[in-house]
């Protein structure tokens, strides 16, 4: 900043110079006919002015200050030389050019500052009174020492009071001079530090609206944007310097006409919209909810300057809404079926006790025994039916281990060979990138939810063939493993993906709708992250994220402190 400002002086002292330069050589060569004596001293100063004047010109790029100080100095002193030369030879104390002596205090004042300006009114006084002295001194004959000032001065004391006069005079110009100069480089020097503070609180602001999350962008009087932050680029497909300059409505019209009318609204009828949700198609035209806020910018009369609208992607908070509605769904059914299970289960037992007593007593046959059996066929399909209910409303309170799943794994393996709904046309199998494999979590809870998806995944099969493959893989970097329990059957349909772990929602014939509802359930209580990743016709793929077990964790803790899950469903 230093040597900005002196630069700047700079600038304003070159001028200047040249103008005395200008002056005195019209003096000497059209007023004083370009006398001998001054010849030598006109060269110096010539020479001096062109080595300054190339100096500054090159200052920016030479950046040679010592060297500039020098011929500003040799400047000074050549020109009192000079000007000294022109008083002698045009008047002495007549002379009617004393006032270029003036010029040359105001020019110090520009270089030097007040100090600097004192000094050169000094030396300006010396060289006046010093001419003075020598003219008159020649005009009388007298000798040039001490005693013949005193006469000149007793005899003329107009001549005392003419060199008193001046010398006043250059000292007040000077003091005046350089007191201005110092405000004025005060003054400037507080602008630069007002400006720069400026620029910073700019940059400041500039870069902070240009990385916050939400999305921002403004429009001027006329509709045209004018801001436009890294987050509105990112959500709205569009990039800054495409935009900026153009007509919002044109930008907008194709893909978010309304964006662009709530804009407007600002505008035209001055409406603000605290909190307003539209649906908007991105780069890839795929809808996208925004929640967009709106706000009017007005100057100081209350004329309307422009909108500011902020605006956020909504997607993944619609997606946590949803999350959140459907643990509450399943809450809900998980707490009316712990109510109901219970009243319904005891007369249901005391029905299909009687039924096989009176089966056994009494000779049934025909229609008859039919009706007896599909009686005791129905109560147990409606006992399971409880027991599910129980189980999906009612999952024991974990107690989190050590837990090896490799071992948990084949043991779901030997149980589903012995279920009734399996078969030899179905191939189960176990791959696993390490043979011991220990994750954090409770045994128990997590064979019933590795039975469930396994059973789920032979029922698809529906008495054809197919695979059931579990396949684990450790990530040791995050400190997780997963497991993947992959089939071969029908897949899901895109329009059941969304609602696989609603209770009671089945596509099977003879399902319940509560076995996934029971796997999502178990998830939640463990902390076990859940996906689904499934193609029509090709099979399904449930993924589930274990959090790894190490010697340093605290499972009881950890797992109490987690967040709940969520289940992913992916396409």
């Amino acid at each position: 900043m230093e040597q900005q400002e002196r630069l700047k002086r700079l600038g304003w002292f070159l001028p200047l110079r040249l103008a005395s330069y200008i002056t005195l050589l019209g003096v000497i060569a059209f007023w004083m006919g370009y006398p001998t004596y001054l010849q030598v001293l006109v060269i110096f100063y010539s020479v001096c002015t062109l080595g300054f004047t190339l100096t500054i010109a090159l200052e920016r790029k030479l950046h040679l200050p010592a060297v500039t100080q020098t011929l500003i100095a040799l400047q000074f002193l050549l020109e009192i030389s000079l000007e000294s030369g022109v008083i002698f030879a045009t008047g002495n104390v007549n002379s009617p050019f004393s006032a270029m002596f003036l010029l040359t205090i105001v020019s110090a004042a520009l270089a030097y500052r007040l100090v600097g300006t004192l000094v050169i009114a000094s030396l300006v006084s010396v060289a006046y009174a010093f001419i003075i002295w020598l003219g008159l001194g020649q005009a009388t004959d007298a000798d040039l020492n001490l005693q013949a000032l005193r006469t000149i001065f007793s005899s003329q004391e107009y001549v005392f009071y003419s060199i008193f006069v001046h010398i006043l005079i250059f000292y007040l110009v000077a003091f005046i001079s350089g007191y201005l100069a110092e405000r004025l480089s005060s003054q400037d020097r507080k602008l630069a530090d007002a400006s720069q503070a400026l620029k910073r609180a700019r940059l400041e602001t500039d870069d902070i609206l240009r990385h916050v999350s939400s999305g921002l962008a403004t429009i001027d009087a006329a509709g045209t944007i004018v801001y436009f932050n890294r987050a509105a680029e990112k959500i709205l497909g569009y990039r800054e310097e495409d935009v900026r300059g153009m007509s919002c409505e044109e930008v907008f019209a194709e893909r978010m006409a309304g964006l662009a009318q709530c804009m407007m609204d600002g505008l035209r009828r001055s409406i603000e919209y605290p909190r307003r949700e539209l649906e908007i198609l991105n780069a890839e035209r795929i809808g996208v909810p925004l929640g967009l806020s709106t706000s009017i910018l007005v100057d100081e009369g209350s004329a309307v300057r422009g909108v500011i609208a902020i605006f956020s992607d909504l997607r993944d908070a619609k997606l946590m809404e949803a999350k959140v509605r459907a643990a509450d769904r399943l809450a809900a059914v998980g707490e009316l079926s712990a109510s109901i299970a219970h009243e319904i289960r005891n007369p249901l037992a005391a029905i299909s006790g009687s039924v096989e007593v009176l089966t056994k007593e009494l000779e049934c046959s025909g229609e008859n025994a039919r009706l007896m059996q599909l009686i005791v066929k129905e109560s147990t399909r409606l006992n399971k039916i409880l027991t599910d209910f129980l189980t999906y409303a009612k999952v024991n309170r974990p107690t989190y281990d050590k837990v090896e799943l490799c071992r948990v794994v084949n043991d779901v393996i030997e149980l589903l060979r012995h279920h009734e709904t399996y078969h030899e046309g179905i191939h189960v199998t176990l791959d696993s990138d390490e043979s011991f494999v220990y994750v954090v979590g409770d045994a128990d809870l997590i064979k019933q939810l590795l039975v469930n998806l396994a059973l789920n995944a032979c029922e698809a099969f529906e008495g054809k063939n197919g695979s059931v493959a579990f396949e684990l893989r450790t990530h040791r970097s995050t400190g997780s493993v997963r497991l993947n329990v992959r089939d071969t059957g029908p897949g899901i349909a895109d329009k059941d993906l969304e609602r696989i772990f609603l209770p009671f929602h089945s596509t099977k014939k003879h399902g319940t709708g509560l076995g996934l509802a029971i796997v999502h359930r178990i998830c939640s209580t463990l902390r076990i992250g859940i996906g689904v990743q499934s193609t029509p016709g090709h099979g399904a793929t449930f993924s589930l994220d274990f959090a790894m077990y190490s010697q340093t964790s605290h499972p009881q803790r950890t797992r109490s402190e987690s967040a709940e899950p969520s289940a992913l469903v992916r396409t």
